[in-house]
């Protein structure tokens, strides 16, 4: 990498991004677990399933409508 002046990036990394790069094409958490060597797919989920930013925008504009609807401090209803 170094070499090819590419970013040093760690296998454990580039198994998560492809992991979750097949999840978000379709691929069934069942066999992301199998394929990751888990027996349990809440282990493949829990470490090598990273959201992106595209997937947590969404949350983040709901988050922020529910900030700002808020009542004022001393306020009451």
């Amino acid at each position: 990498m170094d070499r090819s002046g590419l970013r040093h990036v760690r296998l454990y990394d580039a198994r998560a991004a492809c992991l979750t790069y097949v999840a978000e094409k379709g691929v069934l958490d069942h066999l992301l677990a199998r394929w990751s060597g888990h027996t349990n797919v809440r282990t493949t989920k829990k470490w090598h399933m990273k959201p992106g930013v595209d997937d947590l925008r969404p949350a983040a504009e709901t988050w922020g409508g529910l900030v700002e609807a808020t009542t004022p401090v001393g306020e009451t209803l």
